[in-house]
């Protein structure tokens, strides 16, 4: 897949890893589609950086939000042949505390968030991308999720995190399996500790400290060093149906 002259939709592009993609995506030339409920904050970006970028209102669990959104992206590009899945909730929840039981509602919003959303977006785009016509290698599409190495070691805590995450691992391989014919790869990114806005808001005592977990190198991941990955995917066309580890080889305890 070339970026440059490439249509991408990104969820969750309005911050974070989601952002930092947008921005290198269209700084190589693509045209792209910011979906993000966070309004203000998606509607800023997108100015800041031209018409190259747009901005889409989108509530990724939802069948009806998710189908205007590609529509608009589709409107405003003519076509989608990228989609980066970044959207997500971390939220933590122990199934038994000094409050009681986990409720029910918590474990399945951030499933819903994190893996049904996903599930929603990359359905939609692979709708879209199955129409375009494919390039010289035969590829229509590239479809990239945002998973977790808690997908693997999730910890206390993580019950319905991990959970989410190990469903977008568990669906990439037979997703790409059923794309093949269309000519659209799936991947998938398990990122570590990645300093995100997330990270920016503990301590700095608590931030080295899980810096201080990672084997090499001993920092926290750059949101440029997962899109930097989401680059090479897009332009390496032998990578498909995978999960990639991106974490400097850090393997989580249990707390």
């Amino acid at each position: 897949m070339q970026i440059k002259d490439a249509i991408a939709v990104v969820t969750g592009g309005a911050s974070g890893m989601g952002e930092t993609c947008v921005r290198m995506l269209a700084a190589r030339g693509a045209r792209v589609a910011i979906f993000d409920v966070a309004a203000e904050r998606g509607a800023k970006l997108a100015a800041e950086l031209g018409p190259a970028v747009i901005f889409v209102s989108t509530d990724v669990t939802s069948d009806e939000s998710g189908r205007a959104a590609i529509e608009k992206a589709v409107a405003a590009f003519g076509t989608i042949n990228v989609a980066v899945n970044c959207a997500g909730v971390g939220d933590p929840g122990k199934i038994l505390s000094k409050k009681g039981v986990l409720p029910l509602d918590f474990f399945t919003r951030v499933v819903r968030i994190n893996l049904i959303g996903t599930f929603n977006i990359t359905r939609l785009a692979i709708e879209q991308m199955a129409k375009n016509v494919p390039n010289e290698e035969g590829e229509r599409g590239v479809i990239i999720n945002t998973a977790s190495v808690a997908a693997f070691e999730g910890q206390i805590g993580q019950a319905a995190y991990g959970a989410s995450k190990a469903g977008v691992v568990g669906m990439t391989l037979p997703v790409a399996r059923e794309c093949a014919d269309y000519g659209i790869r799936v991947m998938a990114i398990a990122p570590g500790l990645i300093d995100t806005p997330m990270m920016a808001g503990l301590p700095e005592s608590v931030r080295v400290e899980l810096a201080g977990t990672v084997p090499f190198p001993k920092r926290l991941g750059r949101p440029a060093e997962f899109t930097a990955l989401v680059l090479h995917i897009l332009e390496n066309s032998l990578l498909n149906g995978e999960c990639i580890r991106l974490d400097g080889a850090i393997r989580m305890t249990a707390r």
